[in-house]
């Protein structure tokens, strides 16, 4: 039985015993802490239980405590091994993933229940890998025989490892287990939710179940902070489409739109606008589905369908909390649609998303939902289309020739010099490192307000704006980043083609 003592004494860190696994410990945010009179195991404030389950596996005679300045002092240790450490953290190597996964296959006795310590000690460093690997999501994906883990990076799925069949149950119900999910439930999808901790670091994981055939297949979105949260410089958006921006948000009403398909960086561009606005004076509310990065300073409501809150009744409560500003997650149905530009011909200003090719198919899109042409006219500020392209690693990337197809396709000269993709320690062998906004933003005018009333369509409309108003498309924004040397033809070719 585990006592749990809370001690205010003096503290200051003490050696680790070589019979303890100090990896393993500081995976779980426990260390050795002394006075002038005994030696205790300190745990976290945060995931107290998972670190007591933990320790529930060893013997040991030192009182475990909580203590008041625990975030400090494992600051404190984890900067002291860092500097101790002449190679790579032990972390950093993947041998360490080997180790873990031939215990796996070898250690069946163990892998009885999901609390078991290899069990934890793999979903653990599962989820380490994946911020190292800077992956933006995490597929376990049972089969019927081995399973296999992949990691989504820079927009593209790469294998991470294989698991013995007999782990695969184990570890779905350890990650179901610290996202809050029903274990016994495997019949229907789930969604739920965590945080972890890894080295002093907090994130945000969104999770989904989907049964299969051969299991539970499991998908992770790793969840960006709120400090972390780029501008919109940092985007990649060019210093046109950012300044046009700032002026938009600037509005005291209307309603600016981001357009694009799922997984083009679109949430986190609504987001990079709001941080730009938020202040005390600003009352500032969303709703989505879910609420995907948490904000201070700003009411966050999220979609529960089963509950009965959907986006139309969840804005109408919104817009009796005499908000300023309101995010709207998407805007996917008529009631939701009218609501909301009602809400920016009331004094609101509105920020939404929606599925479209290109910015000047939105309004088409509004339309076919059943929006009245003069609403959204008299409603609308600009409608900003977006893409991720991948970004050339800088440390290995090398000069190469167009062929005569890419020239052709991206009616550039065959002789540009541009670049391609090769692979280093810096970008993990991949080419690349990280992703770059591409955008298309539709300023509305008076003279589009007058082509939406009479009922254009968006091919004139888009028309008019390259050919009067100078609008750059996605196919030329991604052509002037190729000829930048930050990414490469293939990427923007494929740019080109979702935008045809």
């Amino acid at each position: 039985m585990i006592n749990l003592k809370h001690i205010q004494t003096q503290l200051t860190i003490d050696e680790f015993d070589e019979k303890y696994p100090k990896e393993l410990f500081l995976k779980y945010g426990v260390f050795f802490v002394k006075d002038d009179t005994a030696k205790y195991i300190a745990v976290p404030n945060e995931n107290m239980m998972e670190a007591l389950a933990f320790l529930s596996h060893y013997e040991f005679s030192e009182d475990i405590v909580h203590i008041e300045n625990y975030d400090n002092m494992y600051n404190d240790l984890l900067d002291m091994k860092k500097a101790d450490e002449k190679d790579d953290d032990i972390e950093d190597s993947m041998d360490d993933d080997e180790e873990i996964l031939d215990f796996l296959k070898n250690s069946e006795d163990l892998l009885k229940s999901e609390e078991s310590a290899p069990i934890i000690q793999f979903v653990n460093r599962m989820f380490y890998q994946s911020i190292k690997q800077d992956a933006s999501d995490i597929h376990v994906e049972p089969s019927k025989d081995e399973s296999e883990i992949r990691f989504r990076v820079n927009g593209v799925l790469h294998k991470y490892i294989t698991i013995p069949k007999s782990a695969v149950n184990s570890i779905v119900n350890r990650i179901k287990v610290v996202s809050n999910l029903d274990i016994s439930e495997k019949r229907i999808p789930q969604d739920g939710r965590t945080q972890i901790t890894i080295a002093g670091k907090k994130l945000d994981i969104r999770v989904s179940t989907l049964p299969v055939h051969a299991g539970e297949r499991i998908v992770m979105r790793v969840l960006m902070q709120a400090d972390t949260i780029p501008t919109i410089e940092q985007l990649g958006l060019s210093d046109d489409i950012a300044g046009e921006l700032k002026k938009n948000v600037k509005s005291p009403h209307g309603i600016i739109l981001v357009t694009g398909p799922t997984g083009s960086g679109k949430s986190t561009t609504l987001y990079s606008l709001l941080q730009m606005i938020k202040s005390s004076q600003t009352n500032i509310m969303t709703i989505e589905d879910p609420v995907e990065y948490n904000l201070s300073g700003i009411s966050q409501t999220s979609v529960n369908v089963k509950a009965g809150l959907t986006f139309a009744k969840g804005l109408r409560s919104i817009l009796r909390q005499d908000p300023d500003v309101v995010l709207i997650g998407e805007m996917r149905d008529k009631e939701t649609s009218q609501i909301a530009i009602q809400a920016s011909l009331t004094g609101h200003l509105v920020f939404s998303t929606l599925h479209t090719n290109d910015s000047a198919s939105s309004i088409t899109r509004l339309i076919d939902i059943g929006v009245e042409n003069f609403l959204i006219s008299s409603s609308l500020i600009s409608v900003l289309a977006q893409r991720l392209v991948r970004r050339l690693c800088d440390d290995c990337k090398e000069e190469t020739s167009l062929d005569e197809y890419e020239a052709n396709l991206l009616k550039i000269d065959k002789n540009t010099k541009v670049y391609k993709e090769v692979g280093c320690a810096k970008c993990n062998n991949s080419g690349f490192s990280g992703r770059i906004a591409v955008g298309e933003l539709l300023q509305i005018d008076s003279k589009i307000k007058q082509m939406i009333q009479e009922g254009a369509n968006d091919y004139t409309i888009k028309n008019y704006a390259i050919n009067d108003k100078g609008m750059k498309t996605l196919k030329d924004r991604g052509v002037d980043l190729l000829v930048a040397g930050q990414t490469t033809s293939s990427e923007v070719i494929k740019l080109s083609m979702d935008n045809e």
